[in-house]
This record gives structure tokens, sequence and C-alpha cells, in this order.
């Protein structure tokens, strides 16, 4: 059930990571200020340090281990979609509060189908 290869979610990571950094410009909410510009923005920073730091493909820093990573993505990415109630802002237009429920559902379905461990190491662990 777990198809998608760490390799592939670490370019996922990457690439979310800078979209929510850009959402507030690419969605045209930048401009209102508080919560729903700074949340995707520190997150999207977020996402991209840790990525850095996880033991995948992707990782040059290699200290936190995929599971961990994981769990802090669903973490993350529950408090992404549910931001907009936790912070009064679902009562918005649809393009400030949708990209955070939107983005914060997918990043879940991805985790969902994501490998917990890079190629290398389960083929070191079913080598030893």
């Amino acid at each position: 059930m777990r198809f998608i290869p760490t390799k592939v979610h670490g370019v996922l990571d990457y690439v979310v990571g800078v979209a929510l950094i850009a959402a507030p410009w690419l969605f045209g909410f930048a401009g209102m200020g508080g919560a729903a510009v700074i949340i995707p923005i520190v997150l999207g920073v977020g996402l991209i340090v840790y990525s850095l730091f996880t033991k995948y493909e992707w990782g040059p820093f290699g200290v936190i281990p995929m599971p961990v990573h994981l769990v802090f993505d669903i973490v993350a990415s529950l408090f992404l979609a549910l931001s907009p109630w936790i912070f009064g802002f679902a009562n918005q237009a649809p393009n400030v509060w949708l990209p955070h429920v939107i983005v914060g559902a997918a990043v879940i379905v991805v985790v969902l189908f994501s490998q917990p461990q890079p190629q290398e190491s389960r083929s070191s662990v079913r080598a030893a």
C-alpha cells in the first residue's frame, strides 16, 4: 500500500515547502496579513529545514529517521488544514483558506502512501 518511494517523497517535500512559502502571493492573499499568511510560510520553511535533516536521499544532514519525518508531516499538515478554523479566517474568500485545507489534506494522503524507509535502508536490513 505504501508505493511512494522516499526519493519521490523527498522531492515533494522541497516542492511543497517552496509552494507553501509562495502560497500567499500565488493565491493573492498576502495583503491580508495575519495567521493566514504566516502559517504557510512558517510551515514551508519548517518543512524544508526538517527535510534537510531527514535520513533519506534528499537529506544531506540525515539525522531524523524517516518515520519521525512522516509524523512531523502529519502534525504539520493537520495544523495547516485546520488553521482556517483555529485562527478564524475560514470566513474569508476561498482563495485565502482553501489552499491551507487542500495542501494539508494532500500531504496527509502522500504520507499515508509513502514508504517509511529509503530503498537502501530496506535492502541493507534484509541483507543483515
